[in-house]
């Protein structure tokens, strides 16, 4: 192994840990579409939200369960109409 490699390399994020401006607008109860990747995507309503907004907890549409977000994931969170 090199001892003298890069060693801050492992302490940068792969993606920005600041959520997008609308995660922050986001509240319990908020009907949402979750944007996987291109071409896949599904909604659900938001059932929890850390106090920084940087993590957002989906209890997903048709019995798929509640899923846990991050804004470093490389999803979106889309605000839906009711």
């Amino acid at each position: 192994m090199a001892r003298n490699g890069n060693q801050r390399a492992a302490e940068a994020p792969l993606r920005p840990a600041e959520p997008a401006a609308h995660w922050k607008a986001l509240k319990e109860g908020d009907r949402v579409r979750v944007r996987l990747t291109q071409g896949y995507e599904t909604s659900g309503f938001v059932d929890a939200i850390t106090w920084d907004h940087t993590a957002v907890w989906v209890d997903l549409d048709n019995g798929h369960g509640r899923t846990l977000l991050h804004c470093s994931d490389g999803v979106e969170i889309v605000p839906q109409d009711a």
